[in-house]
């Protein structure tokens, strides 16, 4: 038994699969979805998602969004949604670096701490995630 596995942005279908296993990151903290999972919506936050296809683990970097859970089937509608080749790493890089320096202070002007905090989250996730697509 698997699990139907849809996941889409705004602009495309990012992954459409049969899973046996998704873990998804929620606001809360990650949660795990098997077959036979009670149904359920929940608020997604920003994270690497994961799902195992026929013993193989395949990560995404996700950011904002819902997910629901229901008769077998798993949808997401992120925000954002990124495979491991399709990640710019020195765009990623350069995204943490200016999120950690308005964090530390160093940028001049009013500097809005949760929007920073949200960016450097994002761009470690995509540096994480990268790092997975092998080099």
């Amino acid at each position: 038994m698997a699990l139907a596995l849809e996941l889409a942005t705004p602009t495309r279908l990012v992954v459409s699969a049969e899973a046996d296993e998704v873990v998804v990151p929620g606001v809360e903290g990650y949660f795990g979805v098997l077959p036979g999972h009670a149904a359920f919506l929940t608020t997604l936050g920003t994270g690497e998602l994961t799902y195992t296809e026929r013993g193989h683990q395949r990560p995404l970097a996700v950011s904002g969004g819902f997910a629901e859970v229901r008769d077998d089937k798993v949808i997401i509608l992120a925000d954002t949604a990124e495979r491991p080749e399709e990640i710019d790493r020195a765009r990623a890089e350069r995204a943490r670096q200016r999120a950690e320096q308005r964090l530390a202070g160093r940028a001049q002007g009013d500097i809005d701490f949760a929007r920073a905090a949200a960016a450097l989250a994002r761009a470690l996730v995509r540096l994480q995630v990268a790092s997975r697509a092998g080099g």
